[in-house]
Formats: C-alpha cells, structure tokens, sequence
C-alpha cells in the first residue's frame, strides 16, 4: 500500500486504463474453450469430453492436431501480413495488434489440445509469458508471482507489439 501512494496520480490512472484494456483486448481475442473443445472432437476425431481428457489420448494424434493448429496460424499471419504490408507504415500498428492476437489465440489454442486450461491469473500470467517468449522477449520464471499480474503484462504487450 506504500508503494502505490508513491506513485503519483497519472501514473496510477495510466496503469489502471492499460490493465483495464489489455484485460478488455484479452476477453476480445481469448479462444472460448467450450467452442474450441467441440472444434478439437469434429475436426480432428479426439475422443475427448473434457480437456482433461487429452491426457488419455495418443501423443501422436495430440501432435498432429498442434502442428495442424500451427500450420494453420501460420498460413492466417502470413494473410494477413501481406494484405496489410500493401498499406506500407500506416498498416503497422493495426498489422501488429492482429499479429499478436494471432500468436495469442495459437499459444492458447495449443495449451488447451495439449490440455492446460487458463483458470486462473497465474495461468493467464503464464499464458502472457509464452506470448512474450514467442516474441523474442527474455524472460525468467520468478515473474511469475502477483507482480506479473500487475506490473508485467502491460510492459509485454508494449514490447510485443513493438
């Protein structure tokens, strides 16, 4: 509680507001795993009620479908780069906000077939921290505690879309 009154007003408002619509762009581009988990039984042929269940499921079936996953990222990051690489520099911000949803929905979509739900903050934070990875960002493992929550994710997602 010290720590916060040190700071002063417009910083705590800046960070309040970039929680706030990270948190927002999250429930934006998050995968519904409910939706996710129907798509894994149709398309792919997983005998699977729950996410739960993928751990009772072959390696190799569990494998295809990630690789699958990611072949299919890939091919709608490439779309999307081009189409948006037309517009040159005034493409860039909105050629990065689609990008980073992209890797964010394959990092989950691969969590879920691989059967880690995010449930809880420290997941979400963890979910946050592959992101990070995927884009080059060093990170160590000890942010994972509250702090990541508070402090880290909008410090990722400037430098992710940087």
């Amino acid at each position: 509680m010290a720590e916060n009154e040190k700071k002063s007003w417009l910083r705590r408002r800046s960070e309040v507001a970039i929680r706030g619509g990270l948190t927002r762009a999250y429930q934006t581009v998050r995968v519904d795993p409910e939706k996710f988990l129907f798509q894994l039984r149709a398309a792919y042929g997983l005998p699977i009620a729950t996410f739960q269940g993928v751990f009772s499921v072959d390696l190799m079936r569990i494998d295809d479908a990630g690789e699958s996953i990611i072949r299919a990222s890939m091919k709608m990051a490439a779309a999307e780069g081009a189409g948006f690489g037309l517009g040159g520099l005034l493409t860039i911000l909105p050629d990065l906000g689609v990008l980073s949803a992209i890797t964010m929905r394959m990092i989950q979509k691969l969590s879920l077939v691989y059967g880690f739900e995010m449930n809880t903050d420290e997941e979400i934070a963890e979910l946050w921290i592959a992101a990070a990875s995927a884009a080059g960002v060093d990170i160590s493992r000890e942010l994972l505690e509250k702090e990541v929550v508070n402090r880290f994710v909008p410090k990722v997602s400037q430098r992710i879309a940087a």
